[in-house]
């Protein structure tokens, strides 16, 4: 794999004053302290403390690996919407925001990609035909939202739609992460005590049964040989896991390996329901906010379909496109669908017939957003004690087996 190095200008943070009186602080690129400053006086910033960070030449160049520089999260990119949407709603014009939050941005792809679309934004591109531009960075529904918010002339409010909607996404993520970080922690610990006790103490206890002599039981035995296949197995495990991980990265999105893996998602015991709840959130929720920002039923159907990161929902959602590109009721070809629950089918029927469909979508979304909630908490407090029970098991399953030919011993001994 090769490096590219790259030289960058300095990194300095500073905390000053607005034209306002206002307070505000944040990061920007120059090659030198007096250059940062006259960058601060021409944004109407008086700096009263600026301070290198860091970048630089020399040995201060930043080596960067292609392919795995960290990308932006979807809280960097709420972050940079809302900021962008309160100065539009205040008047700044879109190439002044822009470059306001690229100095304000610590991500470096985002800062980067940031500079670019403001470049493009300069030239007399729309802003929305910029973002389009840059689909490994920016999602589709950002793109979408901005490009109905330019239409309609509401864009610092599209701008906050998309800012609630990766916020709420990142609250969903977290919970998700909560209830699944226990149980993984304990898993990863539990293999690593096995590895150990097989890679270390095992052997010992094998040398002693060995000049001990006599026929070891089956599960000493078994402890014995996995014991000795360990030199070759952790170096072929850990070349394996790391060829999957590589390979994962990379198919993990085409339609060929989503096929196969979102419909295992939605039917493994106990992870399957949680995993439709999340699917259906997202649903709910970005199709919500879709069909608030004006944009047509049909390519709002599209783009939820493709933001829903799951293959089941994608496919199932051409159909009910293909209904209402009939005329349909949106209802109706829901509930010809086994994955969407009957409450849904209701709450979008009563919102076609009420005319606040986005409304009641909305109010869905939340209610399966407390439904993940709670599940995930259950989700916790069931994982807990039954992980603990099977790291307890599998770490008193390998002591009994080591003792086990001791007692075989001392029985002899007594009956001598």
């Amino acid at each position: 794999m090769s490096t590219v190095a790259k030289t960058k200008p300095l990194q300095w943070t500073y905390k000053g004053l607005d034209t306002g009186g206002k307070s505000v602080k944040g990061v920007l690129e120059a090659s030198s302290e007096a250059q940062a400053i006259q960058q601060l006086k021409a944004k109407g910033v008086m700096p009263d403390k600026l301070s290198q960070k860091g970048g630089g030449t020399g040995l201060q160049q930043e080596i960067t690996i292609p392919g795995l520089e960290r990308g932006p999260s979807l809280k960097d990119l709420a972050i940079l919407t809302r900021q962008m949407a309160t100065m539009v709603s205040a008047g700044v014009s879109i190439l002044r925001a822009l470059t306001i939050v690229q100095a304000q941005t610590d991500n470096a792809k985002l800062r980067r990609t940031i500079e670019d679309i403001a470049a493009k934004v300069e030239g007399g591109t729309a802003l929305s035909v910029a973002l389009e531009e840059f689909p490994r960075v920016i999602p589709p529904i950002m793109v979408h939202l901005v490009r109905a918010g330019e239409s309609g002339g509401f864009l610092d409010k599209s701008l906050l739609m998309v800012a609630d909607n990766f916020e709420a996404e990142t609250k969903l993520r977290s919970k998700v992460k909560s209830a699944l970080t226990y149980p993984i922690v304990v898993l990863v610990i539990a293999l690593v005590a096995v590895a150990g006790m097989l890679i270390f103490i095992v052997p010992v206890f094998e040398k002693m049964f060995a000049d001990l002599g006599g026929a070891l039981p089956g599960p000493t035995q078994l402890l014995v040989d996995m014991s000795k296949a360990m030199p070759v197995a952790v170096p072929v495990i850990v070349v394996v896991a790391v060829a999957f991980a590589i390979w994962w990265g990379r198919n993990k999105n085409t339609d060929a390996v989503r096929r196969v893996v979102d419909p295992i998602k939605l039917k493994l015991p106990v992870f399957g329901k949680l995993n439709s709840k999340i699917a259906l959130t997202r649903f709910t929720r970005n199709f919500a906010t879709m069909l608030a920002s004006g944009v047509p039923i049909l390519q709002s159907l599209s783009i939820v379909g493709a933001t829903s990161d799951n293959y089941v929902i994608s496919s199932s959602l051409q159909g009910v496109q293909e209904g209402v590109r009939q005329g349909r009721p949106i209802a109706e070809s829901l509930g010809e669908v086994e994955l969407f629950p009957e409450m849904l089918v209701q709450m979008v029927g009563i919102g076609e017939e009420s005319g606040a469909i986005d409304t009641m979508l909305e109010k869905t979304a939340d209610f399966y957003d407390d439904e993940v909630e709670t599940m995930s908490s259950q989700l916790t407090a069931l994982l807990e004690p039954l992980m603990i029970v099977f790291m307890g098991g599998l770490l008193g399953f390998m002591i009994l087996a080591l003792y086990m030919p001791m007692f075989t011993i001392f029985q002899s001994i007594q009956s001598l």
